[in-house]
């Protein structure tokens, strides 16, 4: 028996964040490496104080000056300067590099990584194409030709850099979206109307934050040992300061001065060494938080074609002569919904029933416009109000879910973001139906819907984190969030399928009670016909894609026409009826010789 109560002990933190910084700062790995990096930053930036000289100053009394001789802590290179300098002022060097590669790197990268995940496959041709055209550039040949336009300035050859290492981010970036998009939580946030741009940045983005901050360090490392690279090679200013000048001027007088090629040796692989080091330390930390994946769905199905057919009688949603069929291995069609027709008149609750595989599901999520990818709509119409909802691009869409139709899940946990507290989410979603609405009063109208829906600590749940929750509590969330904007439909697809007996009475109660008061029509999508008898007016029996039966719910139980009607009716069990039959695989033990016999 489920619980909903939330923990009693209050939690000063978000619990997630907090474990990720506790489980980094007790990792050595990390804690040691992310020291000597800010050590190291922190000699760089505080180099004029550490030094009178400055990197360029050059005295002939000190060529090839031996360590600590007329004041030179690590002695004179063969110009005459101060290495001790040189090697602070090549960490600021470094460190702009590592900045500018980077943040290149990571904003072509993940912007186009994003674009290319979550929208459709021509966006993502788009993205592929040109970023598989970047790849086919030599990255250290491209920069030295591009000598003649960066000038010698390194900042410059480090932005080239940075979009010649986007394509790595993109490919990570574009995967993990691929994946999270088809998350139920990202459905869900589609469904309530939130546009693309707020959902790619407050859900896809921060869901796949890990692998890109593990990505940056490792860039960081390579964007600083590309830039020593070509110093060492002399593309770019002698005057700038930098690990890679230094090791050329050391390697050219190794016999004379060996101590001169160590210096910028040991710093410049202290440096990558930590970077690469922390970013191996992140991949570990992050690893074990990142939100589970359950099963898919994709956004957007294509429609081929829509009849022209009209039902006199008004009603606020008409389903006629709906098909939906998927491509097969071969090419074909293969129709999963044939010819559906169906109405919900204003203020009606109806059942749309059947097995499982028998379409129904199919036929809420076209009205609901979202259908795989894959999906084709071979003909049909759906009008909501007598607008007609097939052809409407996403945008339009976003326009009609939310504040026309509602959509609460059969899975209340996986439908919520595990990255974001409760209120934050049902905030998101009402502002995005009301772009008048302050933060405040949508935060007053969210606690005020969570009082509705029967939760008996609102302020508690609005800060909790769905993990903190239980699985009927989860459920009175999302039904609070679908009835936020009022719609005028809300469509329930199996609400009461993951809870115990007790909460579905509840959530039955619940959703009977905000159909009278708000006045709204539901379409239940269930296989369990006590559901259907506790709350709805009609019914539709769906079998292998086709509706085979409707009417009153007294008429259909009284008096089923279909045989498949009749079977279903049949295969629930009553006080009047006891099964007989002994469960699956047990047999008793005197009658195996007559199940050897049998088998013979």
């Amino acid at each position: 028996m489920s619980i909903e109560t939330l923990p009693t002990a209050p939690r000063s933190e978000p619990p997630g964040r907090r474990s990720l910084w506790r489980r980094l700062l007790r990792d050595p790995q990390a804690v040691i490496c992310g020291g000597v990096i800010l050590l190291i930053v922190v000699v760089g930036l505080l180099a004029p104080l550490l030094t009178s000289r400055g990197p360029n100053h050059a005295s002939l009394d000190a060529v090839n000056a031996k360590i600590g001789a007329q004041g030179y802590l690590l002695g004179g290179d063969d110009s005459g300067r101060d290495i001790y300098a040189r090697l602070l002022y090549s960490i600021n060097t470094s460190t702009i590099s590592a900045l500018i590669g980077t943040s290149i790197a990571l904003v072509i990268g993940v912007s186009a990584g994003l674009v290319g995940g979550y929208l459709g496959h021509r966006t993502r041709a788009v993205t592929e194409w040109t970023f598989n055209l970047i790849m086919t550039f030599p990255g250290i040949l491209a920069l030295i030709v591009l000598l003649p336009v960066t000038k010698g300035d390194y900042r410059a050859t480090m932005a080239f850099l940075g979009v010649l290492l986007s394509p790595g981010i993109y490919r990570i970036v574009r995967n993990l979206v691929l994946a999270v998009k088809n998350e139920l939580y990202v459905d869900a946030a589609r469904v309530s109307g939130l546009p693309d741009l707020r959902i790619l940045g407050r859900h896809v983005l921060f869901a796949v934050r890990g692998p890109i901050i593990i990505s940056a360090a490792f860039l960081a490392g390579g964007a600083i040992t590309a830039q020593s690279g070509l110093a060492f090679l002399g593309v770019g200013s002698d005057s700038v300061p930098s690990f890679g000048a230094m090791i050329n001027s050391g390697f050219v007088n190794l016999y004379r001065a060996p101590l001169q090629f160590l210096w910028p040796s040991l710093l410049l692989g202290i440096f990558t060494a930590s970077l690469v080091l922390l970013g191996n330390a992140l991949r570990d930390t992050l690893e074990g938080v990142q939100p589970k994946r359950s099963r898919s769905r994709a956004p957007k199905a294509t429609v081929l074609a829509a009849t022209g057919g009209r039902i006199e009688e008004p009603a606020l949603l008409v389903v006629e002569d709906l098909t939906i069929a998927y491509p097969q291995v071969s090419g074909e069609l293969r129709e999963v919904v044939s010819g559906v027709s169906l109405r919900v008149d204003a203020r009606d609750v109806v059942g749309l029933v059947g097995e499982s595989g028998s379409g129904k599901t199919q036929t809420a999520f076209a009205v609901l416009g979202v259908l795989p990818a894959e999906a084709v709509v071979v003909a049909g119409s759906i009008r909501l109000d007598g607008q007609e909802l097939l052809g409407l691009s996403e945008r339009d869409m976003r326009r009609v879910r939310g504040p026309e139709i509602a959509y609460v899940p059969q899975e209340p946990m996986s439908n919520l973001d595990p990255s974001a507290t409760v209120g934050a989410q049902l905030i998101e979603g009402l502002r995005s139906t009301d772009r008048s609405l302050s933060r405040a009063a949508a935060r007053a109208r969210v606690l005020e819907l969570l009082a509705r829906v029967g939760i008996t600590e609102p302020e508690r749940t609005f800060r909790a984190y769905p993990h903190e929750i239980s699985g009927g509590m989860a459920q009175r969330v999302l039904i609070a969030g679908a009835i936020a904007s009022e719609p005028k439909l809300l469509i329930a697809d199996e609400p009461t399928t993951a809870l115990d007996v007790t909460i579905q009475a509840e959530i039955l109660d619940l959703l009977r009670d905000l159909q009278a008061e708000l006045g709204m029509a539901v379409l239940l999508v269930t296989h369990n016909f006590g559901v259907v008898a506790d709350l709805c007016d009609r019914i539709a029996v769906m079998h292998r894609g086709h509706i085979v039966e409707t009417g009153d719910l007294t008429t259909v139980f009284a008096d089923p026409r279909h045989a498949h009607t009749r079977m279903l009716l049949d295969a629930i069990l009553d006080e009047s009826h006891v099964r007989t039959d002994p469960p699956p695989g047990s047999h008793p033990v005197n009658d195996t010789a007559d199940l050897l016999e049998r088998k013979a």
